[in-house]
């Protein structure tokens, strides 16, 4: 789980597309971007959509491997942790992350 100071959240890795970028290569880049970790897909969890600022969003999860060497993350999460599925679903801020955890099972 990652934490995000410019929100103070606890959430999974997520984000935004880039023009031209498929949903399985914007999940692999937001995680390298936020974890660090270089990782394979693995089977698809579904998705999950929610509002913010009166946009609707769309997040497809996935499951990953970590396959290469820990990289530098960006400085918008500035503290990652390792936890337990039943650690993480009480520290996630947002119901719908701890809706991709039953997922896992």
């Amino acid at each position: 789980v990652v934490h995000r100071a410019r929100y103070d959240d606890w959430s999974l890795p997520k984000g935004k597309l880039e023009p031209g970028e498929s949903w399985e290569q914007a999940a692999l880049r937001e995680v390298r971007e936020e974890t660090g970790l270089v990782c394979s897909l693995g089977a698809p969890l579904g998705s999950s959509s929610y509002t913010v600022d009166a946009a609707d969003k769309e997040v497809r999860w996935f499951r990953m491997a970590q396959t290469g060497d820990e990289e530098q993350r960006d400085d918008e999460v500035d503290e990652l942790r390792w936890v337990t599925p039943a650690a993480a679903r009480g520290l996630l801020s947002y119901d719908g992350d701890r809706d991709v955890l039953d997922r896992l099972e």
